[in-house]
């Protein structure tokens, strides 16, 4: 018995968005498999990883009957693929078995019982809901997530704090070297919440958040954050522990300051950064009236020298940098114009937007 038929475009889309999380190597076999649940003409998806799950409801329309399995996503993905896009396929579910058909081609496949499948026990208090457009929701994230640790024995580095107060939505990550801070107004006031989401959700947030319109909504609980968009419903467990204080961190008032192009100032930066040595990426900036020098070199005796004009009447400063954390930073602004504060050759430096408060990136120094 057909229960199910679609073009292939429809279903694979409805897979691919959900099966980002799923592994393929896991402890429990079943978790390489996709929920599908169809009802009616409806056809809902659920994958997890014990910490995450990801649900997705597309409208198939179409044929009655309803069914509920689980099938390996990934070998599932795979077959889609293979097939034209404006193909009907149909998926049939008999016993511990699912057949997919398009055209003349046929696949039968080893199902797990649906009953098996571990789903995530939502948090029973969600404080209240509020959202932003999709888009500003992965702009923020873009400018604050290459700031996040990687693999960092202090865990709750290895993710991103969102902070909800007032009508104000604030995204923060650092890795202890540097910090990025981008903030966006919210519809509604909320009262304060701070939760920190893990790398691994935040990377899949961006993968899935669109541009186009529509809003997603956010719900955190003391140990669960929820969000929805698009037909999709994402529910993720949150890091413990406590975040730094980043309004310590963010240098309030450096004397020393100079705005200029975010395109000339990035493109110096990296003709630069070619010469600098693979385990030490440092690059020195030479500020002074009317001048920025950028220089490096390497153990090869190799040395690049760069030079802008800049409109800066401050004290002469020298001061050395990672060149990646400012090349990441630069690139993941979309600004024609930048301004940097400086103290002097030991203190922090700040990046930041002219005239917008809204993003803030602070660099530490590193000795060359």
């Amino acid at each position: 018995m057909i229960v199910l038929k679609a073009t292939q475009d429809k279903v694979l889309a409805a897979l691919q968005s959900v099966a980002g999380i799923v592994e393929r190597r896991h402890t429990l076999p079943i978790l390489a498999n996709v929920l599908i649940r169809k009802t009616g003409g409806q056809l809902q998806l659920t994958t997890s990883d014990l910490e995450i799950q990801i649900r997705t409801t597309a409208e198939l329309g179409g044929d009655e009957g309803n069914f509920t399995t689980t099938i390996g996503a990934r070998k599932l993905i795979d077959i889609l693929r293979t097939m034209p896009a404006d193909q009907t396929v149909s998926l049939e579910s008999s016993a511990s078995k699912l057949v997919l058909k398009g055209g003349k081609s046929r696949f039968t496949l080893q199902s797990l019982p649906a009953e098996d499948f571990p789903l995530v026990q939502e948090a029973a208090n969600f404080g209240p809901v509020f959202s932003v457009p999709q888009k500003t929701l992965k702009d923020l994230l873009s400018q604050v997530s290459f700031a996040m640790a990687v693999h960092d024995i202090r865990y709750y580095l290895n993710g991103i704090l969102f902070v909800a107060e007032g009508k104000q939505l604030s995204l923060v990550a650092t890795d202890g070297h540097r910090l990025a801070f981008s903030s966006a107004t919210l519809d509604v006031e909320v009262p304060r919440q701070e939760v920190i989401l893990p790398r691994k959700t935040v990377l899949e947030m961006q993968r899935l958040l669109s541009d186009a319109e529509g809003a997603i909504e956010m719900q955190f609980a003391n140990n669960q954050a929820k969000f929805s968009f698009g037909g999709m419903e994402f529910v993720t467990k949150l890091v413990e522990g406590k975040f730094p204080d980043y309004n310590r961190v963010i240098p309030k008032n450096h004397k020393n300051s100079v705005t200029l192009g975010r395109a000339p100032l990035l493109a110096s930066l990296q003709r630069t950064a070619i010469l600098t040595s693979e385990k030490f990426k440092g690059v020195r900036l030479n500020i002074e009236p009317g001048t920025l020098r950028i220089a490096s070199n390497n153990a090869e005796q190799e040395e690049a020298q760069d030079e802008l004009d800049i409109d800066y009447g401050g004290d002469a400063i020298e001061i050395g940098f990672n060149v990646t954390y400012l090349i990441d930073a630069l690139t993941n602004m979309g600004q024609d114009m930048v301004k940097l504060d400086l103290a002097d050759s030991n203190s922090s430096a700040l990046l930041t937007i002219p005239e917008n408060a809204s993003f803030k990136y602070v660099v530490m120094p590193m000795r060359i």
